[in-house]
């Protein structure tokens, strides 16, 4: 019998439970468990995850003579990111996460009832998406619901709103079918999306109609609270039948900005960008000056009055806990 060797490579991170990691070159899906010895951190990162699901890395690992591992692989260096998406889960905290990295497409998956996704949250993950330059499209899910006047109309803004800021919207309704087979091209493309969104969204369900094949946990929404449960514990890639990736994530429930100075907020939102360099004073908080550009926008409705409250908020949560 001949004496292992070491094997080193570079792979993708294709789950993360904490402490324990699966690794694989991608496009070959050929899990390997690994660990990170020592102390690796990311120099410059607040976050307390230094290994992000996403995170190429390069790793050691002992193979016998054929190749094949007969231990876990270490996980030696992270690479550069490409970019990620990041939050901090209070106001008040100072813990902030990563959800994943090197993501081609974030799917963020918004509900108007059963649960009623909060516009804030819809916009501090895109605000985040943007600033750390993620493409983003709206899943708006679990559309057969919609049938009442009151959430026909509310469909009918969200449409608006979120058009005329310039973000990509699809309808999608596991039970009817609607907007799956576009959804399922889409993510076979050989790229890695990511699904996110509030608990009881519909994540899992609707990576489940993408492809059969895949078995991500399932809930039912809780009637008490009207919220979904926690089914997805840790966040993991998986291959799709087509050639492509999906991350599953955890539900949400709050998405705060991290590493965003509050000047630079408004930068975040598309629609505010395009009128911003209008503005009679530099720099401009868009809050009360003379000849606001933004403001005017509000005002005369090319700019929604939910996305401003947003921005409002937003730039009072940065001033406040900064």
């Amino acid at each position: 019998m001949g004496e292992n060797r070491i094997h080193t490579g570079t792979a993708t991170v294709v789950k993360n439970t904490g402490s324990h990691y699966l690794l694989s070159e991608l496009p070959q899906w050929k899990p390997l468990n690994a660990v990170v010895r020592g102390k690796l951190r990311l120099s410059g990162s607040t976050a307390t995850n230094p290994v992000a699901v996403g995170d190429r890395v390069e790793y050691s690992v002992p193979v016998d003579a054929d190749g094949n591992p007969v231990d876990e692989g270490t996980i030696t260096k992270v690479l550069p990111r490409k970019n990620y998406i990041i939050r901090k889960s209070t106001n008040l905290s100072r813990q902030c996460h990563i959800l994943a990295s090197n993501i081609d497409t974030a799917y963020l998956i918004v509900t108007l009832d059963c649960p009623e996704t909060k516009w804030p949250f819809i916009d501090r993950f895109l605000v985040t998406c943007e600033a750390y330059k993620v493409p983003v499209t709206i899943l708006l899910n679990k559309t057969d619901l919609y049938v009442t006047e009151e959430l026909q109309a509310k469909s009918g803004l969200f449409h608006s709103i979120y058009t005329d800021a310039g973000y990509p919207i699809m309808d999608i309704s596991v039970l009817t079918g609607q907007g799956v087979d576009t959804l399922r091209e889409q993510c076979n493309r050989g790229g890695i999306s990511l699904f996110s969104g509030v608990s009881g969204v519909g994540k899992s369900s609707l990576i489940k109609a993408i492809d059969p094949a895949l078995d991500p946990k399932t809930s039912e929404i809780s009637d008490k609270y009207r919220q979904g449960r926690h089914t997805t514990t840790f966040y993991e890639i998986y291959p799709t039948s087509g050639g492509g990736f999906i991350i599953d994530t955890p539900g949400i429930r709050g998405f705060g900005l991290v590493d965003i100075e509050p000047e630079e907020i408004s930068t975040y939102f598309p629609e505010m960008l395009r009128v911003a360099d209008n503005c009679r004073y530099k720099p401009c908080t868009h809050t009360h000056e003379p000849g606001c550009a933004v403001l005017e926008a509000v005002e005369n409705g090319t700019i929604s009055p939910e996305r401003y409250m947003s921005y409002l908020g937003m730039l009072e949560e940065e001033g406040k806990y900064r």
